[in-house]
């Protein structure tokens, strides 16, 4: 996917630091869950801003280089740190109405380049952070842990697995 954004050498660099919001934030018990949320606000919305990309990401750290073929097979700390640390302003949790997860999704696709969908590395463990999302209806989920389906759907969320 193209977007006018990457590659623009106007972006300054500090593009991927942090600064604190100034807003209530989301606290996520689940990083799994937490994921599914930045796809929809990041990727699919374009709410959550700057919008990631690996690539660039890798181009601007400084800390370490960070050698995308050799270490692309594999999340990178760095990156996954990234989104961990990534703050979510709980003025936009009303906007999750439903969440689609799957192995071709944006996000997964920046936390780890060569990935082949078939790792537990963002699978959802937990279903305590539904509670945050009022308007959270459906989810399809390819990513979940034992029963998190049930407990979904238990909460009355819509919910279902597909396997990849």
């Amino acid at each position: 996917m193209f977007d006018k954004e990457y590659n623009n050498p106007l972006l300054p660099k500090g593009k991927y630091s942090f600064r604190k919001l100034d807003e209530e934030q989301i606290e996520f018990d689940d990083f799994g869950f937490k994921v599914c949320v930045i796809q929809e606000l990041m990727y699919n919305k374009e709410l959550l801003k700057p919008k990631f990309y690996l690539d660039e990401f890798v181009e601007w750290y400084d800390k370490r280089r960070i050698d995308l073929k050799e270490e692309g097979y594999e999340p990178i700390a760095e990156v996954t740190q990234y989104f961990r640390d990534l703050e979510v302003p709980k003025k936009l949790a009303s906007e999750i109405t439903e969440i689609y997860q799957d192995e071709g999704n944006d996000i997964y696709l920046q936390l780890l380049k060569f990935g082949v969908g078939w790792g537990d590395y963002w699978n959802i463990e937990t279903v305590e952070d539904a509670k945050q999302f009022p308007n959270l209806k459906k989810m399809t989920l390819c990513y979940a842990g034992e029963n998190v389906v049930d407990e979904l759907n238990e909460r009355g969320i819509k919910a279902k697995e597909v396997w990849v």
